[in-house]
């Protein structure tokens, strides 16, 4: 399986599409997987422990209904009873249409979403679920390289099920601060030992002492997908010769130093399907004034890491400030994400 890298939306070579990037039908199922997400009420069907600190939680919908298929990488957003929305990959089989599952780590710092996902959200609840979205997606290449941290593993699980199912040459770094809060390890312990490598933080001494060699041990010219705490992205990344080969999806929007370039300035937005003008301060994000002004976007993450705010841009100079884009995709102009990213010039018309 070898053709040239591709970026997010653009088109595959059809006599090798279906290896890797697309579901496991073709035709109107292909098709349900390119649908724009759809708001699904679904009901709670399992609850289950992964790992110390991980759940899985397992929806279908409840009049057995098949779920919308997806591709590995996707996510769904949940609308949570206490008015949170929140991400989380889908870990589950792609080819199974009859159920999603998620899985959630409980964090000290949990701003609601995981805990009351963890200590409220009992079995047969009905829940709002959006998707699934993917800015994750799996593209095709000759040699793969999967890294996954922690919690990072969830979108990572279904890939490496693709990768061996398709005969794909491929492995996986998985790191973690002991095994037991590593999630999904019988699994991944039953893939070919030659692909998996497991390095668990209490085994080295307290530390990932072995894991700048690891990383540095990353197969030449892989493609290499990563999802992990910042310390560890930022790890692989350094480790990368061409960084146009590193795929990264991020638990949240790494620290942006404060200077000249991100400093906000007023413009207006021109909604183009309602001929709408709204005017953008300052201090306040595009996503805040459309909303304040009676426009309605989804919105989610704050912090341009989701996708679920992508708005089409008609005309403006935007100032990209996601975590989501290539730099080629930020150079076409042809969307934004409104939850951070602004911009440059004096009128931004958007596909509103």
């Amino acid at each position: 399986m070898s053709v040239d890298i591709q970026n997010r939306g653009t088109t595959i070579p059809e006599d090798t599409a279906d290896d890797l990037t697309s579901g496991p039908g073709t035709g109107d199922q292909a098709a349900t997987i390119a649908a724009e997400p759809k708001a699904l009420t679904l009901r709670v069907q399992q609850k289950r422990w992964e790992a110390d600190g991980v759940v899985s939680i397992t929806f279908v919908d409840p009049q057995g209904a098949a779920l919308p298929q997806w591709l590995p990488g996707s996510h769904l957003s949940l609308h949570l009873p206490n008015g949170l929305t929140r991400e989380y990959s889908l870990c589950s089989d792609p080819n199974d249409s009859s159920a999603w599952t998620v899985a959630v780590l409980r964090t000290t710092d949990s701003r609601g979403g995981s805990r009351l996902i963890h200590d409220e959200l009992p079995v047969g609840t009905l829940l709002t679920v959006e998707g699934p979205r993917n800015n994750f997606e799996l593209e095709q290449a000759q040699r793969y390289a999967l890294v996954a941290g922690g919690i990072g593993i969830t979108p990572i699980i279904s890939m490496a099920r693709r990768l061996e199912a398709a005969g794909a040459d491929w492995s996986l770094l998985y790191t973690g601060r002991s095994r037991s809060t590593m999630a999904f390890l019988p699994e991944i312990s039953g893939f070919p030992a030659h692909r998996i490598s497991i390095h668990a933080m209490d085994e080295a001494g307290g530390a990932y002492a072995d894991l700048p060699k690891a990383v540095g041990a990353l197969p030449p010219k892989a493609l290499v997908y990563a999802c992990g705490p910042e310390s560890l992205m930022q790890a692989v990344a350094g480790a990368m010769a061409d960084d146009s080969q590193l795929r990264i999806e991020r638990f949240k929007a790494p620290e942006v130093v404060s200077g000249p370039e991100t400093e906000a300035t007023s413009f207006d937005v021109i909604c183009q399907r309602s001929s709408q003008r709204v005017a953008v301060g300052p201090d306040i994000s595009v996503l805040d004034a459309l909303n304040g002004a009676g426009i309605f976007v989804p919105s989610s993450c704050a912090e341009g890491i989701c996708g679920t705010c992508e708005t089409g841009v008609i005309a403006g100079d935007v100032e990209h400030r996601d975590f989501l884009l290539s730099p080629a995709e930020q150079a076409e102009n042809k969307t934004m994400f409104v939850c951070v990213s602004r911009c440059r010039s004096r009128e931004l018309i958007l596909d509103l």
